[in-house]
């Protein structure tokens, strides 16, 4: 019986061990993302949702969705850098930091703006919490000046668990001999904070993140002509269409995935394959894994964000 049970042993080890070594192979050796997470702000259930589109999740947490980050990983340097802190904060850095070495927190962190689901989560590395020292926080300066200014964020500057790094419209910021990081401008509810979207390059490539913007037609650039010079584009998809909230939806504008994919209908496929549509609302049926929004947006040469999947870059 002992003899049965070693051997049982061995047999798990062997298997666990095979696991890892096809998760290593699967792993790319070029800097690459990992998507951290694809919900709006609230996450995905929502807060004492009762609708449909929420009521499976309470009996299957395998549907639930972390609110939207992305993790950009360069396995040349074992760096890592997260784009917008989230409620989520302490499950995604678990996350991306399987990605990387003897790291339990990433490089740096680059906020888009001052909206609940984008910058909280910086609150975990406080002294309630991990008390970090000097973790890079990378912020436009309306951002900047509201953490400073505003408790109890200022107490992460006064404590030094945060370094605020000024970032500057369309400025580069060289992260490492591959990898920089251009601040773009977008226009969003700017009550506290300018908001913006990172152009994000690495040696000869680039990647677009702009997971919050009022309508395509509000910004003073081209949302076409960025798709068609970067090689990968997660793009604000809040909302699928008209009318899926209860409220009047000029109130939180966001461009609608119909809208979107009517205004990118003029691209090529190649162009539509670096979309990744991310940030959804509770209500959005592209949480939905099979539903018709999914294949809609499928069968029309987009791609969806989903989370924990690794996009080489």
């Amino acid at each position: 019986m002992k003899v049965k049970s070693l051997l049982y042993i061995i047999f798990i080890l062997c298997v666990f061990s095979c696991v890892k070594k096809e998760k290593l192979k699967s792993i790319p050796s070029v800097p690459y993302f990992v998507v951290l997470g694809v919900a709006q702000d609230a996450g995905y259930p929502q807060i004492a949702c009762k609708k449909e589109c929420c009521l499976n999740t309470y009996t299957n947490s395998n549907l639930e969705r972390m609110v939207s980050s992305i993790g950009l990983v360069d396995p040349i340097t074992n760096e890592s850098w997260m784009f917008d802190a989230t409620p989520d904060f302490t499950k995604q850095t678990k996350l991306l930091s399987t990605y990387t070495k003897n790291k339990d927190i990433p490089d740096g962190i680059f906020l888009t703006h001052g909206h609940i689901g984008h910058y909280t989560g910086i609150m975990f590395l406080g002294r309630e919490a991990m008390s970090a020292t000097k973790m890079p926080i990378y912020t436009m300066p309306r951002m900047k000046t509201y953490l400073e200014t505003n408790g109890p964020w200022s107490q992460l500057v006064t404590n030094n668990n945060i370094e605020l790094k000024a970032l500057k419209k369309d400025s580069a910021l060289v992260l490492n001999k591959r990898i920089s990081i251009t601040p773009i401008q977008v226009p969003h509810r700017d009550e506290y904070t300018e908001t913006v979207g990172y152009l994000i390059n690495n040696t000869s490539k680039k990647a677009l993140f702009i997971p919050d913007v009022d309508k395509w037609e509000k910004w003073d650039r081209n949302i076409v002509d960025y798709i068609k010079q970067v090689d990968i584009a997660f793009l604000d998809a809040t909302f699928f269409k008209n009318g899926e909230i209860n409220r009047d939806m000029n109130e939180v504008p966001h461009p609608f995935v119909e809208e979107s994919m009517k205004l990118f209908e003029g691209l090529t496929n190649a162009d539509k394959k670096k979309i990744y549509f991310i940030h959804f609302n509770h209500t959005n049926p592209l949480l939905g894994e099979g539903s018709d929004a999914e294949n809609r947006v499928i069968e029309r040469g987009f791609n969806i964000a989903k989370q924990n999947s690794i996009i080489k870059f």
